[in-house]
């Protein structure tokens, strides 16, 4: 599930500056000053090259926004490539950082309604920042070192690489040109924009252009109670980054099932490429490979020898943490050649003939000794993937196939693209089916919901059990191998931690649902006939607790909310006025 988002032409917006309407300075419906901006963005930087101090931040937009000084470091060293990448002109690519710690979820504190509507994998992250940059690297002889080097940073809570990537395509070029008043207009425009809402299709204007956003909804409801989240054709969307997935792994077709499992099991993987704009394609590539299942480790798009987690994720004295990381600089050749997975990529050129594709080699022809040799080696060749995994189940050869004779034929890569996310999707549906059917089993039955009892409990999941439902109802897919063995290696993987935290929430939420369903149709008034004043009042007080606390989170039927209101005035109205007086006031 991913943003779309596309650009056209809007009449109502010129090409020159534009500035924050009178209407929406005063409009009374934003009373808290960047409450619109940092619904989408967190700020937007400006990050330059100082010759005596390096990378440097020279502007952070709103000038207000409290980011760590750990944070701006961070910002700076991720906001430009490495030396080795050789990144002339214009270059986009995004980051993944860790954020401090201690700092609160959000500006105002509140908590966020767009995560209960939106869809997982593009909920708003509570722990780290994505950055989106547009790098500019041009020669100046005005310049000392001979060369302009400035980002245009935008960080952001969401992933919406698709749109902030096109942000930055209509907003870069032009601040390069006309500086910060350009900034300052294009994030008072933004902080006009609607907040951002699943099910919704959006309307985001900045700067004579329109973008338009449609962010799928998590679930429908239908009576009282949640259904499955729909199927969203993925041609239909943009995949975080990019359509083109096809274009990140046309060098690895071969090896797609083997990624996938790597990914589902939230293993150690490093990606080595040429340049930051390849290695994080590739690694939200990877990442939303097992869609709509979370990634529930964490993965760096681009990562660097300066990044604060540098020794955490590159100490030798444990395994390496469920983390993906891509690099661009050589030295990261020597760092992990310990580490289980590795992929070695070059550049994302689809030239329409048919992609060399890499084999998966041992981990020992990784090591270099000589500096030059593996500085060599990262640039010009070893590409492949450096595992010893072998994989649970067998390929899909005749999807290869199909995906290898689609370049041959020159099928537009969009195509391709889709054709490759529906196997991915399709796979990942049929592997987490089982498990869906076996969750809806830890339910307790409806019949069991009493409105004079608390609710029952949902029955804990065992493995082995749930082992002996394979037998009946497994996986749909016709591919062969260890499908048991795969379970069990998934029950220690983070993914399945997360996943399992976040349907056991769910379903929790369903029984209190159906529990205050069976409370609102109860005949309250029969009972309330032979109860004593504290036992009403008790009641009353329980009642109103849990409609102030369930009623905006779970998706009860609105009259029936309404029955309960009145039963609720009804019973009150029955009772000697002091109490009343009593209970009106609360």
């Amino acid at each position: 599930m991913t943003e779309d988002a596309t650009i056209h032409k809007s009449k109502r917006f010129s090409n020159g500056f534009l500035g924050p309407s009178k209407t929406a300075a005063t409009n009374a419906e934003v009373p808290v000053p960047w409450s619109r901006f940092s619904a989408w963005l967190e700020c937007v930087c400006v990050v330059t090259f100082d010759l005596e101090l390096g990378q440097a931040i020279e502007l952070v937009y709103p000038h207000d926004v409290k980011l760590t000084e750990k944070e701006k470091t961070s910002i700076c060293y991720l906001s430009f490539p490495d030396s080795y990448s050789g990144c002339l002109g214009d270059t986009q690519f995004s980051f993944r950082l860790r954020q401090s710690v201690g700092r609160s979820s959000s500006w105002f504190g509140h908590e966020d309604a767009y995560n209960r509507d939106a869809p997982v994998t593009l909920q708003k992250e509570h722990a780290h920042f994505h950055g989106y940059v547009y790098f500019r690297q041009v020669k100046d002889a005005s310049v000392k070192r001979g060369y302009f080097q400035k980002s245009l940073v935008v960080v952001s809570r969401l992933p919406f690489g698709n749109l902030f990537h096109s942000l930055l395509q209509v907003i870069a070029p032009e601040y390069f040109e006309k500086h910060e008043p350009w900034l300052e207009t294009v994030c008072n425009e933004i902080d006009q924009w609607p907040a951002p809402v699943p099910g919704q299709t959006l309307n985001l204007p900045v700067m004579g252009v329109v973008m338009q956003v449609q962010i799928p909804p998590k679930v429908e409801t239908s009576g009282g109670s949640p259904v499955k989240q729909p199927q969203t054709e993925p041609s239909l969307t943009a995949v975080l980054i990019d359509l083109h997935v096809i274009r990140c792994f046309q060098s690895v077709l071969i090896h797609m099932q083997m990624l996938w499992e790597l990914m589902l099991l939230g293993e150690p993987v490093v990606v080595m490429a040429p340049s930051p704009t390849v290695s994080s394609e590739t690694v939200l590539a990877l990442v939303s490979a097992i869609a709509p299942l979370r990634y529930c480790g964490d993965y760096r798009p681009y990562f660097t020898i300066h990044d604060s987690e540098f020794k955490e994720y590159t100490t030798r004295t444990q395994a390496p943490p469920n983390v993906i990381l891509g690099v661009t600089n050589p030295f990261f050749i020597k760092t992990f050649h310990c580490w289980p997975h590795i992929i070695r990529l070059g550049d994302l050129k689809m030239s329409g003939d048919l992609p060399k594709q890499v084999k998966v080699k041992k981990l020992a022809k990784l090591k270099t000794l000589d500096t030059k040799t593996y500085i060599y080696n990262f640039l010009l060749c070893n590409k492949g993937i450096y595992t010893a995994y072998k994989t649970f189940l067998h390929k899909d050869k005749s999807f290869i196939k199909r995906l290898l004779k689609g370049i041959q034929k020159k099928r537009p890569s969009e195509v391709q693209s889709a054709i490759l996310r529906r196997h991915l999707l399709e796979q990942t549906e049929s592997f987490i089916l089982p498990l869906e059917r076996y969750l809806e089993s830890l339910m307790p039955p409806q019949r069991s919901m009493s409105p004079w009892k608390t609710p029952p409990q949902i029955r804990s999941f065992s493995q082995d059990e749930f082992m002996k439902t394979l037998e009946q109802a497994g996986p749909q897919l016709t591919l062969k191998g260890d499908w048991t063995g795969l379970y069990r290696r998934f029950f220690r993987s983070p993914n399945f931690d997360g996943w399992y935290r976040l349907r056991h929430r769910e379903m929790t939420q369903k029984v209190e649902c159906l529990h205050l369903e069976a409370i609102c149709a109860a005949d309250l008034l029969t009972w309330n006939k032979d109860k004593s004043e504290v036992e009403i009042v008790d009641l009353i007080l329980k009642l109103r607790e849990k409609l102030v606390t369930r009623k905006h989170q779970l998706p009860v039927k609105e009259e029936l909310l309404e029955k309960l209101e009145q039963s609720i005035q009804t019973i009150i109205s029955s009772l000697p006025e002091d109490l009343q007086t009593l209970l009106h006031r609360q």
